[in-house]
């Protein structure tokens, strides 16, 4: 079968291939995976309610983390294994495989048992209460004998 072709170039060839869409997919799903992970933060009167959007993980493939003050929620996966059975030739690929990261300061007056996680419709939903720091002791003279 002959494909069309200007100078000799098969037309069909690359017209599948964004190589410039594929160098931001790149960069989006390495060290600027955060902005894969869209979050939303709202301020109520005594805690912090906030919703990433997780679209196609699964709760199996969540991590929360709480070390340091640093709350840091993980997502990774690979495509389905039934991908690779499917006959036929892939000519582009455009849903995620691998990790991301994304980490908030809340405070080291927190526990894991202060926050609490749930998971429904792609939608990651956590809640985090406000909790002050522990306050130092008040100013205290100290007497000085002799």
């Amino acid at each position: 079968m002959l494909y069309p072709s200007i100078f000799g170039e098969n037309l069909l060839d690359d017209w599948f291939d964004f190589p410039e869409l594929n160098k931001v997919e790149k960069k989006l799903y390495g060290r600027h995976a955060a902005h894969l992970m869209k979050t939303d933060v709202h301020e109520q009167e005594g805690q912090y309610e906030v919703d990433i959007d997780l679209p196609g993980f699964k709760k199996e493939d969540i991590s929360l983390e709480l070390n340091g003050g640093y709350l840091t929620v993980g997502a990774a996966k690979g495509l389905d294994k039934d991908e690779n059975d499917r006959k036929g030739k892939l000519i582009r690929q455009e849903r995620y495989a691998g990790s991301m990261q994304r980490s908030f300061y809340v405070g080291e007056n927190l526990t894991e048992e202060d926050i609490k996680a749930s998971f429904k419709h792609g939608v990651l939903s956590l809640i985090i209460p406000k909790k002050e720091a522990s306050k130092l002791p008040e100013k205290k003279q100290i007497l000085i004998e002799g």
